[in-house]
């Protein structure tokens, strides 16, 4: 990478040489500025790109989407779009909602070609902006038709994969492109699919017809459409889980149809999230809302919210194996309260014209950790989740950030940034670098401090339910985005209780330092403890799945896969200490042959005992013998009741009556 990048700078240089540093003289200091059209070495002049206005653009664009090609996973695009003589600028989406991050894949845009009358019109993609594309209409032109193809991808090496051949993820946004100088609400679609013989389709989008595999629907402004993705399938099924009507649906494909096979139980904990949502917002600002659940191992995972849809998935057998389903029951909750909190009210940072205008996220604390909050806890009042499974997610979390040390050095706020930093890009050392999981999960923490700091200091007569409706429940069926900052966080809270609610939130999102400490005032307000034991119960085994295997709270690792590759080394760990980094293997411990039971029963051995651990490592050819003098035994979250102190989570977790 360093020889590259040497290389380049030294072409660029040279050739400034011949131009903008020729007349420089000796002892004269150069100014280096953006290179001018002169400098570029293109067919023609490359215009300015348009600056999005609230203003409509003329005409409908016809988008004809073929999927059929499932062996080849290539998704065939066709848009017929107006226009008029002169410059025109199409741009293909770039940063793209829910994302928070410039991640349109217009690297899997292929064969694009543009006509009008038969007759190509070459475009130009613009140097600084690599999602636009230039072209010049003749006159008398009145439609052009675009075509091209998204290959999609056949494994998550790189792309989420979102074609199989048994279903279909169709994400609007990565296959269209639409005219710059107009805002997305002023640019209307009209969208079609044709999709694989006797295949079946959820969608939050008004059908028209569909016939012979081919789905029209009604026209939307392309705000409207890339808010409304599509699950397609050969296996599908859908629920009414609307308990005050039948707006709100569940769609579900799968794999194999055995896998859609929900009991009425568990769709009734799906219809009572729907209301345990109404009686917490106390309004709804959609007039339909979808649930697309993917039960599967073949496409990609996500967990995406839209104003009237989500997209989601699960393994296949997250409903015939609803125990072991445990720590995922919440995904959907999530999602759902994204259609308040992220879709109609949204961080005016992030309330952005079109998809070429940067996002900030400088309040996905809010975005994102009220959304966990309210998440866990409308997983819990709707039986998704029991109050022990409850309490054991948020052990998890809370001896995550109780032993996080990159709070040394980097503050939640800071995390907020993580994304347009590079799209959830995995790290080796994610307890220090930390990340986006943060202003998910601590952020969670610090809303837990603000409910049980109001309702101690009300006398339990309010609480951030309080909140949720007076910020997310304004004007019950208006679904148009409002904006949102944090003085209007801020405000609203004191609206609930007056407190310098702004110096509270300031301290726990800037805290920086090695004085630094986790918010988990909100636990021991809530009348628990964080404890640790070497011992776990039946119900933590099945939520922390991986327990075994987890050794990060006693040496500071985590294994994984038949080889025992040692991962999430925890920055500071006793395994850290000894050196040891990513890529080694683990082949023994004491002598022994090395398994996740061998080496837990090791550390176990070895608990108040002055004798150290001896672990055979191998990285490729290299072998190390590393002892670690380690005696604390094994180590596992939870939380422990204080006895005296009122249960405020069984306040927050229980079930409200009504609105």
């Amino acid at each position: 990478m360093f020889r590259f990048r040497l290389s380049t700078s030294v072409i660029a240089l040279s050739a400034l040489a011949s131009g903008a540093f020729a007349q420089v003289g000796v002892g004269t200091t150069p100014t280096i500025t953006a290179p001018s059209q002169a400098f570029l070495a293109l067919p023609r002049a490359q215009p300015s790109i348009p600056t999005p206005e609230d203003r409509a653009y003329p005409g409908v664009i016809r988008l004809e989407v073929d999927a059929t090609d499932l062996d080849r996973r290539i998704v065939r695009v066709r848009e017929t779009i107006p226009v008029a003589q002169g410059p025109l600028t199409l741009l293909y989406p770039k940063y793209l909602p829910g994302n928070h991050a410039d991640t349109g894949p217009i690297q899997l845009i292929a064969g694009l070609t543009v006509t009008a009358g038969g007759q190509r019109l070459e475009w130009l993609r613009d140097t600084a902006e690599p999602y636009a594309f230039h072209l010049d209409i003749p006159e008398g032109v009145t439609e052009i038709v675009a075509e091209f193809q998204w290959l999609t991808q056949a494994d998550n090496s790189e792309w989420r994969v979102v074609m199989t051949p048994a279903m279909l993820n169709m994400q609007w946004e990565k296959a269209l492109l639409y005219p710059a100088g107009h805002a997305a609400n002023q640019i209307t679609v009209e969208p079609s699919i044709r999709l694989p013989e006797g295949w079946q389709y959820g969608v939050a989008l008004d059908t028209r017809s569909f016939e012979n595999g081919v789905a029209i629907f009604a026209p939307v402004d392309l705000y409207t459409l890339v808010d409304s993705p599509m699950f397609a399938g050969a296996h599908f099924r859908r629920y009414e889980i609307d308990p005050e009507g039948d707006a709100v649906h569940l769609n579900i494909v799968a794999d194999q149809a055995k896998n859609i096979a929900p009991t009425p139980e568990q769709i009734g904990y799906y219809e009572t999230l729907v209301g345990q949502a109404d009686r917490l917002f106390g309004a709804r600002h959609f007039d339909r809302y979808e649930f697309l659940l993917a039960l599967t191992d073949q496409m990609g995972g996500i967990g995406l919210e839209h104003h009237r849809s989500s997209e989601n998935a699960e393994a296949p057998t997250f409903f015939t194996d609803w125990p072991k389903s445990a720590g995922d029951r919440a995904l959907l909750a999530h999602e759902f309260t994204h259609s308040w909190n992220g879709k109609h009210m949204r961080p005016a940072d992030e309330l952005t014209a079109n998809y070429e205008v940067p996002t900030q996220n400088t309040l996905l604390w809010v975005y994102e950790g009220q959304t966990e909050y309210w998440g866990d806890v409308l997983a819990a009042r709707s039986g998704l989740h029991n109050k022990e499974e409850a309490l054991i997610a948020l052990a998890i979390r809370a001896a995550f950030y109780q032993n996080q040390p990159g709070r040394e050095w980097r503050a939640l706020q800071d995390t907020n940034n993580h994304n347009l930093l590079g799209y959830r890009v995995p790290g080796q050392w994610t307890s220090w670098m930390r990340g986006t999981s943060d202003y998910y999960n601590e952020s969670l923490l610090i809303w837990l401090d603000v409910d049980t700091l109001i309702r101690e200091q009300t006398g339990e007569r309010k609480s951030l339910d309080d909140f949720a409706r007076a910020f997310f429940g304004q004007n019950d069926g208006e679904i148009a985005p409002r904006g949102y900052t944090f003085e209007d966080v801020v405000a609203t809270l004191n609206g609930v209780m007056p407190y310098d609610w702004a110096e509270f939130l300031r301290t726990r999102l800037d805290a920086v330092g090695p004085g630094a400490s986790a918010p988990l005032d909100g636990i021991s307000r809530a009348g628990y403890r964080l404890t640790y034991t070497d011992t776990l119960n039946d119900l933590e085994k099945k939520a922390m799945s991986n327990w075994a295997s987890d050794f990060q709270y006693s040496l500071g690792f985590s294994l994984s896969g038949t080889a025992n590759r040692i991962g999430a080394i925890r920055w500071g760990g006793p395994a850290y200490e000894a050196s040891i980094g990513a890529g080694w293997d683990l082949l023994a411990v004491n002598d022994v042959a090395a398994t996740p039971e061998v080496l837990r029963d090791a550390v176990t051995a070895a608990k108040g005992v002055d004798t150290p651990i001896t672990l055979i490592l191998r990285n490729g050819s290299r072998f190390r013998t590393v002892s670690l003098n380690y005696d604390g035994g094994l180590r596992y979250p939870r939380l422990e009741r204080v006895e005296g102190t009122r249960d405020r989570l069984a306040d927050i977790l229980r079930p409200r009556a009504s609105r």
